[in-house]
């Protein structure tokens, strides 16, 4: 990802160029075109002589559909790549560059050695009804998210929990630790968790924990550990932080 840009009411128009409302790297075009926003609908309209397209189709005008549709509209000119998210009440263009010197110059990411003792045997606890948890974000926002219960566990006799989030039939947890901003990215990390089996057991295997997409971009709009989530315990275990993070 090389640019966030959050849309203004109206005319967003973008491009290279400092004439812009909003500006793109040196190497796009002058200008590519312009988002009108009307509410919640977003539309593109491009430039005459700019060569746009969407699943490999030349568009000139389009209604957008965003991130959190599923199913969002992705516009493609040369090496760039955006299309439309939107954070609380806020709609942006997130930008990537299939040419961007991140991707060249990518390293692998350190990771703690496996350690079988972080693979953990844990209790599911339903809630009776999904709870409703509060979600922080990078952007200095904070979400509601449901929590369908709290995942309780036991290492060198001492009891933890965490609130997951659901992920389709399995459980998404955002925890921080006391590796966090040390060996580990500052701002947590994530596990998936397998779902459940019929006695509410299942297995918490911190050595597959890894950085959330903000520890290699600013452009980024990660949710970050709940509360609940900050562990006062050095886990071990997972990816370690890459590069000095963002």
């Amino acid at each position: 990802m090389v640019g966030l840009f959050w849309l203004d009411e109206g005319e967003n128009s973008f491009g290279s160029a400092n004439t812009n409302k909003i500006i793109f790297p040196e190497n796009a075009p002058k200008k590519i075109g312009t988002i009108i926003k009307t509410d919640s609908i977003l539309k593109f309209i491009c430039e005459p002589e700019i060569i746009v397209k969407s699943d490999g189709v030349q568009v000139k005008d389009l209604e957008l559909n965003i991130d959190l549709s599923g199913n969002p509209t992705i516009l493609e000119n040369g090496s760039f790549r955006w299309f439309i998210i939107k954070r609380g009440d806020k709609y942006g263009i997130r930008l990537r560059d299939l040419d961007a010197p991140l991707l060249s110059e990518f390293k692998s990411i350190e990771r703690f050695f496996v350690n079988e003792n972080w693979k953990i045997n844990a209790k599911f606890v339903p809630y009776e009804k999904p709870k409703e948890i509060e979600v922080p974000t990078i952007l200095g926002t904070v979400e509601k998210e449901l929590s369908p219960g709290k995942i309780e566990f036991n290492f060198e006799n001492k009891n933890y929990s965490l609130e997951p989030v659901a992920a389709g039939k399995n459980l998404f947890v955002i925890f921080a630790d006391l590796t966090s901003g040390e060996e580990t990215y500052g701002a947590g990390r994530f596990l998936y968790v397998a779902a459940p089996d019929s006695n509410n057991n299942l297995i918490l295997d911190f050595n597959k924990a890894y950085n959330p997409p903000c520890a290699f971009t600013k452009y980024a709009t990660c949710p970050l550990p709940p509360e609940g989530n900050k562990l006062r315990i050095k886990i071990t275990a997972g990816e370690k932080n890459y590069g000095e993070g963002h």
